[in-house]
This record gives C-alpha cells, sequence and structure tokens, in this order.
C-alpha cells in the first residue's frame, strides 16, 4: 500500500495531472483551491461568489481526505486585491465562528488570470 494518498473531489479538478490534495499520515495539504462553480466550472464574477464557492471546495477537500474543517490548521489566501478581504473574512466566520479555536491564516496579494479573484491552500492535521 503506498503511503501518500491523492484526493480528488467531484467535479472540481486542477486543469493539469494533479490532484486537489495529498495526505500522508496524519498531514493533509492542498492545491491551490479556485472559486470556481463546482457544476459549471465558470469563475463568478463577484469575489463574494468566488469565496463561497473556494471554502466549499476547502470543505469537501479535507472531507475527502478523511477530516473536517476543525483539523484544517493554517489557510494562505491569495487576492487580486488584498484590500477585498471582507469577502473572504464573511466565508471566514461561517466556517470558523469560535474565536478559540480557528487556523492560522496569510493573506497576499497576486495577480491572477482568468477572472480569479481570490485563491486558497491550507494544511491540515487529521486524527
Amino acid at each position: 500500500m503506498t503511503r501518500r494518498k491523492s484526493i480528488h473531489i467531484g467535479e472540481f479538478k486542477h486543469a493539469n495531472p494533479i490532484p486537489n490534495a495529498c495526505r500522508i499520515g496524519n498531514l493533509l495539504m492542498s492545491g491551490v483551491i479556485l472559486g470556481r462553480d463546482p457544476a459549471t466550472g465558470a469563475m463568478p464574477e463577484r469575489i463574494e461568489d468566488q469565496c463561497a464557492n473556494m471554502f466549499a471546495h476547502m470543505k469537501s477537500i479535507v472531507e475527502a481526505g478523511g477530516g473536517t474543517t476543525d483539523d484544517i490548521i493554517k489557510m494562505t489566501v491569495w487576492l487580486q486585491d488584498r484590500n477585498q478581504r471582507a469577502p473572504v473574512n464573511t466565508e471566514w466566520l461561517k466556517m470558523f465562528p469560535d474565536e478559540h479555536s480557528r487556523p492560522a491564516r496569510h493573506a497576499l496579494q497576486m495577480d491572477m488570470e482568468n477572472g480569479a479573484l481570490v485563491q486558497c491552500d491550507f494544511t491540515a492535521v487529521i486524527g
């Protein structure tokens, strides 16, 4: 049996031959997570919609890897405009309402392509 396990979720796939995440032991690390609509693959125009999709994908990925959002220890977010953190914070507070039990988070600004306004990756420790 292989030590490393690739994690894939439904229609949300990478354009290249890369899984959504990888797990070794109790450590799960995602690849980049965009805010594409999972049913159509289209990138919503509004950052609020991209953030909602991105957080939903993150939840699906950690669950497919055998964990829950409570296992997420670190999240990195890249924004087209770092001043647009409010939509990220809205979804963040929905997913992590307890201020005493939230992952670490880092936000960076980055030029993105194809209509992306936000993207993230995360690390989870499961078990």
